[in-house]
């Protein structure tokens, strides 16, 4: 390492760069980084990769020896590390955070290696099947997140995106209620906000935010699952039993749940429903009936207001895909007083510190279009 005897008033440094006393004279400075008055002080000044100037003549070059090289780490590349290492700790796993990143996994491994080399810790064990946090890692990783939400929040002021919403909403709905309402939610919404582009994507599974690159998950269940997700509740939904007036004309009209396994029932199988087992509830007390040698099942709630129309049988229907045609005739309640156990449509996120505006209108327009027809729909349905 060379060292540096100095007679001067100033130097200069880069970010990281370790001082150890210098001697002071009047101009004395080097050619990069940041001014430092030293003036008093006697001694020697390191300067990683820099060359300190006396008056016009070079007085030492200066570097950082491999013992000493974490001091090269700057400031904007430790936040780019944080914010990979954030990725990793989420995904758990490299690939998958190369793949999102359109990176290698070599680029990332040295982003956790250089993070665990500056703080000389152990954040992550590897092995060849898993990635595990350490608890210092653990305590790393939550104190990484709160400052880069920071570092997101001051962006977006500067930038205007968490006032105007902008750019490309990427969100994924359950079907059912996708058809039957939140696509003319997204439809009011990109009218309300031209400058977003919304990417609408159907799936029956609660997908990862992350890995699937999506903005706001919109699920209906009765309860979520623990995660790091955070969820606005914009409804509810119930289930009623209905039939078509042929298939009622034909096989007659069940007045008990008792008198269900006289019929033809149709089974609905989808995540927040159970297949083989309708718990329905009344005011009069709670049922729980199991259908037995169904003739036809899906895991659609569209799929199924078909089969229950052409006359199946008697089936399951949330409110909202049940309604119009019950309003015009072509389906008819079984068993009015019965219902399922509401379930509640949320839509999911995955910040609470940092929200973009895309996301907080689009969760507002939610509210005030899908869960207003959801009321609605329960209003007329359960008494």
């Amino acid at each position: 390492m060379a060292l540096g005897w100095l007679s001067g008033t100033r130097v200069r440094r880069l970010v990281g760069c370790a001082f150890v006393c210098a001697q002071a004279a009047r101009e004395t400075k080097s050619m990069e980084g940041e001014s430092f008055d030293l003036a008093g002080h006697k001694g020697i000044i390191v300067v990683p990769r820099g060359n300190i100037e006396h008056g016009r003549g070079r007085v030492a070059s200066a570097f950082i020896p491999s013992g000493l090289q974490g001091y090269r780490t700057n400031r904007m590349d430790k936040l780019s590390n944080m914010s990979v290492y954030v990725k990793v700790v989420e995904m758990g796993s490299f690939t998958a955070v190369a793949n999102h990143l359109d990176s290698t996994v070599g680029n990332v491994s040295r982003a956790v290696s250089a993070l665990e080399n500056v703080l000389d810790a152990r954040l992550l064990q590897r092995s060849t099947r898993r990635l595990s946090v350490t608890d210092a890692g653990r305590r790393f990783y939550e104190r990484c997140i709160k400052i880069l939400a920071d570092l997101e929040s001051a962006e977006a002021e500067a930038s205007n995106a968490a006032l105007k919403p902008r750019g490309t909403l990427r969100v994924h709905c359950v079907p059912g209620l996708a058809r039957q309402l939140v696509t003319g939610a997204v439809l009011a919404y990109r009218e309300e906000f031209p400058d977003v582009t919304v990417d609408l994507m159907l799936s029956q599974r609660m997908p990862n935010l992350l890995e699937d690159q999506l903005d706001v998950s919109i699920l209906i269940a009765r309860t979520l699952p623990d995660s790091a997700y955070v969820s606005q509740k914009i409804g509810v939904s119930h289930c009623v039993l209905v039939a078509s007036p042929e298939y009622l004309a034909r096989h007659g009209k069940p007045a008990t749940p008792e008198q269900l396994c006289e019929h033809q029932c149709l089974l609905l199988g989808t995540v927040d429903y159970v297949r083989d087992e309708w718990q329905l509830k009344s005011e009069s007390g709670d049922a729980t009936f199991v259908p037995t040698g169904p003739s036809f099942s899906v895991n659609d709630m569209d799929a199924m207001a078909v089969a229950v129309r052409e006359g199946a049988g008697i089936g399951l229907l949330a409110g909202f895909t049940a309604i119009d045609d019950l309003r015009s005739g072509k389906l008819v309640r079984v068993l009015p007083d019965y219902h399922t156990y509401e379930r509640n449509v949320y839509a999911v996120y995955t910040s609470r510190q940092f929200v973009d505006a895309k996301i907080t209108r689009f969760i507002d327009t939610l509210k005030a279009r899908v869960g207003v027809q959801l009321a609605s729909t329960a209003q007329a349905l359960i008494h």
